[in-house]
């Protein structure tokens, strides 16, 4: 008699997997027809194999790694002869098995116990995808509702912020009127100046200097001013505030017939605090020192 080798539980695996050789599962087979606890291990296995089957997405093992894996099983065998008795065919008694088992073309058995769990398994995720179904619908749904409550919450304050802004552009923008209207009105030419006085007293000459020091702006206005000779002119000095700074040049002008003058927005530099201003007269086209005396003075 030929030595046969031992059947174990890798052996077994293998072949639940249909990993073996038609040799190799042949041998397997005989030695199941003849072994209560190898197809009850096998049955196990098989089991095992079928609920994980329902959790994971099968794979055929590429051609590299079944060889690799052949290999190793094959290190790892131990061969043990044992007697068994010749078999002439290689399926497994009726008898042996429970009803309901299911075999495979390779001679794998699944034994209706696992076919009964699985059913069962999907018979509970009949029931059970519905419902959730249904729970993601609902949700889904307030989820919805939660976002749209936002989005018109957040549309709601942006209608209310831009109406705000709106409102003060307006007010700026009336304002900017008014302010423009009161300088038009102060620089018009054709405006009517007249400066009131108690009894006949004959008008004396004035002038108004608004000046800001940062910008170098300057608006300076003047009335009741003595008609001037030919070939001269009006100048407006500004007086530095600094000790020892010189006059600074801030425009030349000439009266109309009734005496009225301005100078807007003249040619300055920027930061420099004025002390006074001052009113001369001059040759045409001005001077760059003040020549005496000031007619105008004002601090």
């Amino acid at each position: 008699m030929s030595e046969q080798r031992r059947i174990t539980s890798e052996d077994l695996a293998l072949f639940a997997m249909q990993l073996l050789s038609k040799e190799e599962a042949a041998e397997v087979a005989a030695y199941l027809s003849q072994s209560s606890d190898a197809r009850k291990e096998l049955a196990e296995i098989q089991g095992d194999l079928a609920i994980y089957a329902h959790t994971v997405d099968l794979h055929s093992p590429p051609a590299q790694v079944r060889e690799r894996l052949m290999k190793q099983v094959a290190r790892e065998k131990k061969a043990v002869p044992i007697d068994r008795p010749a078999v002439a065919e290689t399926r497994v008694p009726e008898a042996a098995v429970r009803p309901g088992t299911i075999f495979t073309e390779s001679g794998a058995i699944v034994p209706s116990y696992v076919t009964e769990e699985i059913a069962s398994k999907r018979g509970i995720a009949g029931k059970v995808l519905p419902w959730v179904g249904w729970a993601v619908a609902a949700g889904l749904a307030l989820t919805t509702g939660k976002l749209y409550y936002e989005r018109e919450t957040m549309r709601e304050g942006m209608r209310n912020a831009i109406t705000a802004q709106a409102s003060k552009l307006d007010q700026l923008t009336a304002d900017a009127a008014a302010a423009r209207q009161v300088m038009d009105t102060m620089t018009d030419s054709s405006a009517m100046r007249v400066t009131l006085t108690k009894g006949k007293t004959a008008p004396v000459p004035q002038g108004r200097a608004t000046y800001v020091a940062s910008k170098g702006s300057l608006i300076f206005l003047a009335n009741n001013l003595e008609p001037l000779k030919p070939g001269k002119t009006y100048e407006l000095w500004l007086i530095p505030a600094e000790a020892g700074g010189s006059p600074i040049p801030a425009g030349t002008f000439r009266p109309d017939e009734r005496g009225n003058a301005s100078v807007i927005m003249p040619t300055l530099p920027k930061g420099i605090e004025a002390k006074a201003f001052g009113v001369t007269v001059e040759d045409e086209g001005g001077a760059t020192t003040p020549t005496q005396p000031i007619i105008l003075a004002g601090e």
